[in-house]
């Protein structure tokens, strides 16, 4: 099943900007999805299932590295 995902992310220290790029770069390595950045979020579509594992992976990695808040919006829909 393939879904949409909007997702913002808010790291809480450091120099975001980076920090933020270097998540959306990771996510962008993913070959079997599309990823498109603009400047208020993030938008993935593919698989649910890679989806989800990538996101699992990455967001956990960042929890690891400091605090950050993130939003996502789903969709099977779109």
């Amino acid at each position: 099943m393939n879904v949409s995902v909007e997702i913002s992310m808010y790291p809480l220290i450091g120099e975001y900007p980076q920090i933020v790029q270097e998540f959306i770069e990771k996510l962008q390595k993913q070959k079997d999805l599309i990823v498109t950045a603009n400047a208020m979020s993030t938008e993935i579509y593919g698989d649910y299932e890679i989806i989800f594992d990538l996101l699992k992976n990455n967001i956990s990695q960042e929890f690891d590295n400091g605090k950050a808040v993130f939003v996502l919006k789903i969709s099977n829909g779109c």
